[in-house]
């Protein structure tokens, strides 16, 4: 069964200094809805045509982390620091459209989203195809707080994206781990889900919290909203260049009826692996994200939940491919990707009207060789998350059948 990585002894220093603190000074680590808010907006007010729809999300995300996170110190800060920075987002990017009104008509050009179960190598896609000339990706201090962005040249544009690796060296001394399993840093394309959740309608937040009654309740609400809010992140972040975007998530799967309503000439990516691969590996990511902030991550809990989750996921995406069959969607399997990335870039530009040239392919061939320094991936077996192989693969029968994964 799996177990959580040793923390180094820097990292447990930390952690004892956060329980010193909480000991001393408990009130400051209390997870209480309506306390973090009025601090937030205390801060940060709301405009008064707010519509409000983030409270609903916010005391559940808030109740979940406190009573099912089994959260130490350090996590129970960290879950309060993303609760309210990003109600924070929230009126901070009200603001900047506000003062900027001419931001909504800018067009977002024919964005590339790549989508698919978690570890299906849509990192890797990403960041390769964002080396490409004629695309873009985007950096997490772009994705976390776009209004900065708003009218800087390039250098300042630049000083403000260093200045986010900081966040990203604490992140890998706290869970050395994480840097293996997902390399991250101020200057790696990152998931654009970051740039999400102002309303409190965010998969991605559960990746690193326990927090079954959030999921349970996300599950049944409409991200068209959320996903209407994004493209006008992006507006905010569009540089003045004729790049087009290359942004990914797999927390997008689920989603695409908003996706594809938000950004109707997209090219959607749809990534595919073995499905126990897909789960096994996906249980190792949570685990390993969660035991960052907890001491106590249930590997056969993390292994039932990403199984359940992957289901669902995978039969919303069925379902929204079937209702939206004029989109423009490219299926690529894992095994393809691996074996040649840059084949399968070159036959996503092709598909979606990308210019490719000798310089393209110089850019591609160099990022793929650092990539590849930066990644080592840990194999898992099913079992270590008390997953049956079967079990997966029965559980995502039609979803194998459809694509060819039998």
């Amino acid at each position: 069964m799996w177990t959580p990585p040793p923390r180094s002894a820097e990292a447990r220093a930390l952690h004892e200094a956060a329980e010193a603190d909480r000991a001393a000074r408990p009130a400051r680590y209390v997870l209480d809805p309506g306390a973090l808010a009025a601090a937030a907006l205390a801060k940060t007010p709301l405009a008064g045509d707010d519509d409000g729809d983030w409270q609903d999300g916010f005391a559940r995300y808030v109740a979940a982390a406190r009573d099912e996170g089994q959260l130490d110190a350090l996590g129970a800060r960290a879950m309060a620091s993303t609760a309210v920075g990003r109600l924070q987002a929230r009126a901070a990017i009200a603001r900047a459209l506000a003062g900027a009104p001419e931001v909504r008509a800018r067009v977002v050009d024919r964005p590339i989203f790549v989508i698919g179960g978690w570890r299906t190598g849509t990192t890797l896609l990403q960041r390769l195809l964002a080396a490409a000339p004629a695309l873009r990706g985007a950096y997490p201090s772009e994705l976390t707080a776009p209004w900065r962005f708003v009218g800087l040249d390039d250098s300042a544009r630049r000083a403000l994206i260093d200045a986010g690796e900081a966040a990203h060296d604490l992140l890998h001394l706290l869970n050395p781990s994480m840097q293996a399993i997902h390399p991250s840093g101020a200057h790696l394309e990152e998931e654009c889900v970051l740039a999400m959740g102002t309303d409190f309608r965010n998969w991605g937040f559960t990746s690193t919290l326990r927090c079954p009654s959030y999921a349970a309740w996300l599950a049944g609400q409409d991200l068209s909203g959320s996903y209407r809010r994004y493209a006008d992140i992006l507006r905010l972040l569009q540089d003045g260049s004729a790049r087009r975007w290359i942004l990914k998530a797999p927390a997008h799967t689920p989603e695409l009826p908003g996706l594809l309503a938000a950004f109707p000439d997209a090219t959607v990516v749809h990534l595919h692996r073995d499905v126990v691969q897909t789960v096994t590996s996906g249980a190792s990511l949570f685990a390993v994200f969660r035991s960052t902030y907890s001491e106590h991550v249930d590997a056969a809990e993390v292994g039932r939940y990403q199984l359940d989750t992957t289901a669902l996921w995978f039969e919303r995406a069925m379902r929204a491919r079937d209702a939206h069959r004029g989109r423009q969607v490219i299926d690529l399997s894992f095994p393809e990707l691996v074996a040649d990335p840059i084949a399968a870039a070159r036959r996503v530009c092709r598909a979606a009207e990308v210019p490719w040239s000798d310089a393209t392919e110089t850019a591609l061939r160099t990022r793929l060789g650092a990539l590849r320094e930066q990644h080592r991936e840990r194999r898992h077996a099913p079992q270590d998350f008390g997953l049956d192989p079967d079990e997966i693969r029965a559980r995502l029968a039609s979803y194998r059948s459809r694509f060819g994964l039998d």
